[in-house]
């Protein structure tokens, strides 16, 4: 399992970002300035997008497990890495949360 941060052509998990975010107009809003992880395990199974909002704020907008791949700890896999990775760099953390259910069709 690795996790990587997507610098170019993050469209192309599109399909993975609207599990999370269901309006592809919303998600256009944050993609480009948001930083974008993929966590890979035999393929893609997890994506995020985070945003720096200012004033030492880093919002979590986007975060989306494939539905096979749900209840293997992937998501808790990204997160992990994000409290690893943006801890002491920021001095809170926002994010709106909707629990998809696990069979949620990819639109």
């Amino acid at each position: 399992m690795e996790i990587r941060k997507v610098e170019t052509d993050k469209k192309r998990y599109l399909d993975l970002l609207l599990l999370a975010d269901e309006q592809e107009d919303m998600v256009d809003r944050y993609l480009e300035r948001g930083t974008m992880y993929v966590l890979r395990d035999d393929g893609v199974k997890a994506e995020c997008v985070v945003t720096d909002e200012g004033k030492g704020i880093l919002e979590l907008k986007n975060i989306a497990v494939e539905p096979a791949a749900q209840g293997k700890g992937y998501g808790k896999a990204i997160v992990d890495f994000l409290v690893r990775t943006y801890t002491g760099q920021y001095g809170g953390a926002a994010g709106g949360y909707r629990r998809q259910p696990r069979h949620h069709p990819v639109l």
